[in-house]
């Protein structure tokens, strides 16, 4: 009855040990994580905002680089139409010259004229017979017939230099004073157009100035909640760490009093000379071996990816053989199971549907602002890094995470 009493005091020992375990901090690691995930979709917005700003900023710089060219070419045009302007007044004052000259002659053909027709209107015919039959012989009446005939001849003659005179003066004037003054209007008309667009590049630049501002404050703010997670994530692994060190030296505590208890309990049987009963003591349960987190289509697209590990990092290349960056690694991964990925790492995070790290499983896609890599299980992702290490495995936690997407 001793002996059983002693084995079941043995027994009872070990089940307290067993059962006495200190209190973690599962709880404020559950917290910190919240709060890195509330974070992280704020930086998420943040970024969004930042991108959304920079894209509208862009396009209207360059509106204003538009602007600017057609400015140039405006005031390129004023300026030739002002030099134009200039030479064709130029002109005009040269033409003066022979305009004034043009009128002198022809106020002077014209008097010379209106004196002979006047002259000879006045005398009637009656002069022109007495001519002719004052001749004294017959040729001397045909060369008054011929002199009149002359005289007439060059009257008409003159009068056509006359109109021919007025008309090219006429038309000399008028066509130098439409020259001017389409100059003049083309003139306005530009510098109208001039006062249009610097207007206008002025609102530009205000809307420039405002997406500016939007985009500071969204880096702000990204910055902040970077820095937030990074504090965070910080935070996680300082108490994760702790929690290990602290269940090892629980486990270290436990298994030294449970060798005492052993010891303890082989002593009682040796003196009670029960080595019978050595056949009772219970069996060590062995420890169940780790198992890989996640299953299925997830873990193919883990081990897919795998393969490629070593591959060379190429900008903008999405080829796995011959090299990728990381949303193109990514992109090409998934396509080889039949599913489509944007080709942006910002596109690919915003895919399938968000969980947290602590719940990550393989195939799922991990962004880090700017980076993504595929989660591979036991805490590491495989990703195209760096042209220096290619396609390489890291830990998922080497830099802090914005997102964790499930897409299979």
């Amino acid at each position: 009855m001793k002996k059983y009493k002693r084995r079941l005091y043995v027994i009872l020992s070990f089940i307290l040990c067993l059962s006495v375990v200190d209190p973690i901090s599962a709880t404020t690691i559950s917290e910190l994580r919240d709060n890195v995930k509330k974070n992280q979709s704020q930086l998420k917005n943040a970024q969004k905002q930042a991108d959304e700003a920079q894209e509208a900023q862009e396009g209207v710089e360059e509106e204003i680089q538009e602007i600017d060219a057609e400015l140039v070419n405006l005031i390129t045009d004023i300026n030739l139409i002002e030099e134009a302007i200039v030479e064709k007044e130029e002109e005009i004052a040269e033409t003066q010259v022979e305009y004034d000259a043009a009128v002198a002659e022809k106020e002077e053909q014209y008097a010379s004229m209106k004196i002979r027709i006047q002259f000879m209107y006045e005398k009637g015919d009656s002069s022109y017979l007495h001519m002719f039959f004052g001749a004294g012989n017959m040729g001397d009446m045909v060369n008054k017939a011929k002199y009149v005939e002359e005289l007439y001849d060059y009257d008409r003659k003159l009068l056509a230099e006359y109109e021919d005179t007025v008309k090219r003066v006429q038309e000399l004037w008028d066509t130098l004073e439409e020259d001017k003054s389409e100059l003049e209007t083309s003139k306005t008309e530009l510098q109208e157009g001039q006062a249009y667009m610097e207007e206008l590049l002025a609102q530009k630049r205000t809307e420039y100035e405002n997406y500016g501002v939007m985009l500071t404050k969204a880096k702000q703010e990204a910055a902040t909640y970077t820095a937030r997670i990074k504090q965070e994530t910080a935070q996680i692994r300082k108490l994760e760490e702790e929690e290990r060190k602290r269940r090892e030296e629980e486990e270290r505590k436990k298994k030294e009093e449970e060798e005492r208890r052993r010891k303890e309990q082989e002593a009682l049987l040796a003196q009670e000379g029960g080595s019978s009963d050595a056949e009772e003591e219970p069996k060590k349960e062995e420890a169940p071996k780790p198992t890989s987190s996640g299953g299925g289509k997830g873990q193919d697209i883990a081990n897919y990816a795998c393969k490629f590990i070593g591959n060379p990092y190429v900008a903008g290349g999405t080829s796995l053989t011959n090299g990728a960056d990381c949303s193109g690694f990514v992109m090409s991964v998934y396509k080889n199971f039949g599913i489509n990925l944007p080709r942006s790492s910002y596109s690919q995070s915003t895919v399938g549907k968000g969980v947290s790290y602590s719940d990550a499983r393989p195939g799922d896609v991990i962004y880090y602002g700017g980076h993504v890599g595929i989660y591979i299980g036991n805490g590491q992702i495989v990703h195209a890094s760096t042209e220096r290490t290619g396609i390489k495995i890291t830990s998922a936690t080497y830099r802090s995470i914005i997102t964790v997407r499930r897409i299979v």
